[in-house]
């Protein structure tokens, strides 16, 4: 302890002064334990010297974050009050910053077990995202369970701040209350400026306040930018913050429009086919856990952990390169069911879910479909059920709907965290189908590929733990997958069917080709016609999540104009095939054997798609490919931020 009542009336600056210094320790203390639970995704090229970097450029978003969430005990030792200077009113004040700087550390905590989900910074988004699940206390207890080493940091840190907290133990009876309020509210003028500087990121007029993608001038991949920024910031930067902002790359729509559209015109000649569809939307399902797409992985010895999913791949058409447009389920939902991809937040945790959207449920129930949603867990979870409604699906199956159908086997074969287990659920899938009208069209969302990775008791000495912990439930819920097709197989239905199965994003992963900035959204993209109609094939193209609605209008010759982000890829030479997703920050677009990454002003990296490790940044080179590709996702980016914020996102 520092003896400071020799200070006098400077005593109470001086201990404000030292407790902030006191809250950066802590700061850097959480954001090594994010770096440690997390080493394998930061692990390529990292240097204690590149640390040290990303921990300098922390410093900028650390002070932001402690001045902010510290003002009310910076007013509350500050304030030019003579008579507050008591042994209570001290204690509160230790209190009050112990609660504070608590709470930020156990957020960058909580949230370095939450970065492998989403690599990237939590934001204010996330109270949307789960309000109304039921489960969150459950599922925090087995992790803190899991976890335990952080809960142990937790203590050891907070018991380090309360011994180290700096009193300022004056005695009011040998203070002048005029030169104590003097000095006190001169402290206030003269730290005022510097507070407000620090929140902002800078002194000057010029300076605009610092926000998330600030940290990618800090970072050299848009992965490390979740290390130079702290959640604290994350969450009070984004508060009531305009999510979508149009840039102003072209001038005109039109010039925007030559370049990129979403709006696609269709066969007006050929007769629509009107075929069933289904989209089965696997959680979690990421293409690094399938062998079929993966024959070159550990020198062509990897088998993955989908056999029947591997036996389905050999039916059906695949891509050479597939990815999924977030690393969310609500990221899901919009690109997969509507051609919506996520840039900067999830499309229906923000006002813009107001605005009028289509979808294949839509554009199908205009042609005579009959459209049902199937999710195991219960009604409004995710958000899903109210999404589902808002593109067209017509009905809505969940975990209540499965137990009042006494066919089955009720609340028994609830999970006990989530939802339905997917093998009786996808079954119930099938038989609903089957009293559904053809056409139709429908979609799953399975569940049982999910956090806390648990199998039902009668498979866990089938599926023992293997690899990494999500293993064993993708061997389940390749299982459930398996049995669902063999089902469908014997319905009437089945041949009339084009089925098209992919995940809502990647997960945990155990390859360092799957955990670069742009391994991290490998998913599977399968279409399946049993009717032997589409020739089972690799096809040599880039596909992503927001292709599958215009694929399957163009499948099917949908006969009208419709909204997509994403492009026929069946019909689209390889050359011309692309993808798009975010990233902290960051815009990834993948075209033409590159991946070009853009923070929405400048090009931050420019690499080969061989270059599965992202090694080598080729930015430097400036090829007039690169420019093309650069030209390109600006379009995008423009055209998607003004349909948003415009509320255009149908066809015109």
């Amino acid at each position: 302890m520092f003896n400071l009542r020799r200070l006098g009336a400077f005593t109470p600056l001086v201990a404000v002064l030292l407790n902030l210094l006191l809250a950066y320790v802590v700061y850097f203390i959480a954001r090594i334990a994010y770096l440690l639970e997390n080493f394998s995704f930061f692990s390529q090229g990292l240097s204690f010297s590149h640390v040290m970097e990303l921990a300098g450029g922390g410093l900028v978003f650390d002070t932001s974050a402690i001045l902010v969430t510290n003002i009310p005990y910076m007013v509350c030792m500050l304030f030019p009050l003579h008579f507050k200077e008591t042994k209570v009113w001290q204690q509160i004040c230790r209190w009050l910053y112990l609660g504070i700087n608590g709470l930020a550390l156990a957020v960058n905590l909580c949230d370095a077990v939450y970065f492998p989900f989403t690599m990237r910074r939590t934001t204010t988004t996330v109270f949307s995202e789960f309000s109304n699940e039921g489960n969150l206390g459950s599922i925090f207890f087995t992790e803190t369970l899991r976890h335990f080493y952080l809960v142990i940091l937790f203590a050891v840190v907070m018991w380090g701040m309360y011994k180290l907290y700096q009193e300022t133990r004056l005695e009011r009876k040998n203070l002048s209350w005029w030169r104590y309020s003097l000095v006190t509210l001169l402290s206030m003028l003269v730290m005022a400026p510097f507070v407000v500087a620090g929140i902002r990121g800078g002194f000057t007029t010029a300076v605009r306040p610092i926000t998330i993608s600030n940290a990618n001038q800090y970072a050299e991949r848009p992965v490390e930018a979740a290390l130079v920024l702290n959640t604290p910031f994350s969450l009070y930067r984004t508060i009531g913050k305009d999510v979508f902002v149009v840039p102003e790359y072209f001038a005109t729509e039109e010039e925007m429009a030559a370049v990129y559209s979403p709006i696609h015109a269709t066969d007006t000649i050929t007769p629509m086919i009107k075929k069933n569809v289904v989209v089965l939307i696997v959680e979690s399902f990421g293409r690094e856990y399938i062998g079929a797409l993966n024959q070159t992985l550990e020198h062509g010895q990897y088998k993955g952990y989908t056999p029947c999913v591997d036996s389905l791949i050999s039916r059906s058409v695949t891509f050479s390169h597939s990815y999924c447009n977030g690393r969310k389920s609500i990221d899901g939902m919009p690109s997969i069911l509507s051609s919506i991809p996520m840039f900067v937040e999830p499309f229906f945790l923000t006002p813009s879910s107001m605005n009028h959207v289509s979808g294949i449920a839509s554009l199908l129930a205009g042609e005579g479909y009959e459209t049902a949603f199937f999710h195991g867990a219960q009604r409004g979870s995710m958000g899903f059920q109210a999404f589902a409604r808002s593109t067209g699906f017509q009905q809505y199956y969940g975990r209540e709907d499965y137990c009042e159908d006494s066919r089955f086997g009720g609340d028994a074969d609830f999970d006990g965290t989530w939802a339905i287990w997917d093998e009786p659920f996808m079954q119930y899938f099938a038989a609903k189908m089957s009293e559904m009208h053809e056409p139709f069209m429908t979609a799953i969302f399975t569940a049982s590929s999910h956090h806390p990775y648990v199998v039902p008791e009668q498979y866990k000495e089938q599926y023992p733990e293997e690899g990494i912990i999500i293993h064993k439930c993708i061997r389940y819920t390749d299982m459930a997958i398996g049995k669902f097709f063999e089902r469908a197989s014997k319905e009437p239905w089945f041949k009339n069917t084009i089925f098209v199965l992919t995940s809502d994003h990647t997960n945990l992963s155990d390859h360092a080709e799957y955990q670069t900035d742009i391994g991290g959204f490998c998913s599977p993209i399968i279409i399946f016609d049993p009717s032997g109609e589409l020739e089972p094939r690799m096809e040599q193209k880039i596909a992503q999540q927001i292709d599958i609605l215009p694929t399957l209008m163009g499948l099917l010759h949908y006969p009208k104009p419709f909204f997509a982000f994403g492009i026929d890829v069946l019909n689209t030479p390889a050359e011309q095939t692309w993808a798009v997703n975010y990233l902290n920050g960051v815009y990834q677009y993948v075209k033409q054997g590159h991946v070009l990454q853009f923070d929405g002003e400048q090009c931050k990296g420019y690499y080969a798609l061989s270059d599965s490790l992202m090694q080598h940044n080729l930015l430097d080179r400036q090829s007039e490919e690169q420019k093309n590709m650069e030209r390109e996702l600006k379009a995008i980016i423009q055209q998607y931020m003004t349909r948003m914020t415009q509320d255009r996102l149908r066809a015109e």
